[in-house]
């Protein structure tokens, strides 16, 4: 599956954005869809994941702030941020599992197969 990350930009602190990621193939349903980040030398990691069977999962860095959703129909996952914080800044990346990784509620880099290239959320305070 390949993976088309888009939406980032500028944003002042307090304000929203809305990530989208577009899959391609025909079995978009069958992935689980992720959320990671990466600030400057910092390793990526998890920020949020929407599961095969509809269970979401969020780090406690974004819990009530961002939310995940998918649309199936158009092979899309989407994280809608609000009340952004500077610390947010940092590369997003959309990533997909099918296997063991679709699994988890709490995955690492490692356990996600496929990726897209990434788009930036600056947030200015």
């Amino acid at each position: 599956v390949q993976l088309q990350a888009s939406g980032g930009g500028l944003v002042q602190a307090g304000g929203s954005l809305r990530l989208s990621c577009a899959a391609s193939g025909r079995t978009f349903s069958m992935y689980a869809m992720g959320w990671f980040r990466q600030a400057p030398g910092k390793e990526r990691e998890f920020v949020a994941n929407i599961r095969r069977s509809g269970g979401i999962t969020y780090a406690d860095s974004v819990k009530g702030r961002f939310t995940i959703s998918r649309d199936n129909a158009m092979n899309t996952v989407y994280l809608q941020m609000n009340s952004l914080k500077p610390e947010d800044t940092a590369v997003y990346y959309c990533a997909a599992d099918s296997t063991i990784g679709a699994m988890l509620r709490t995955p690492t880099v490692d356990d996600y197969d496929y990726w897209g290239q990434g788009t930036q959320v600056t947030v200015s305070s």
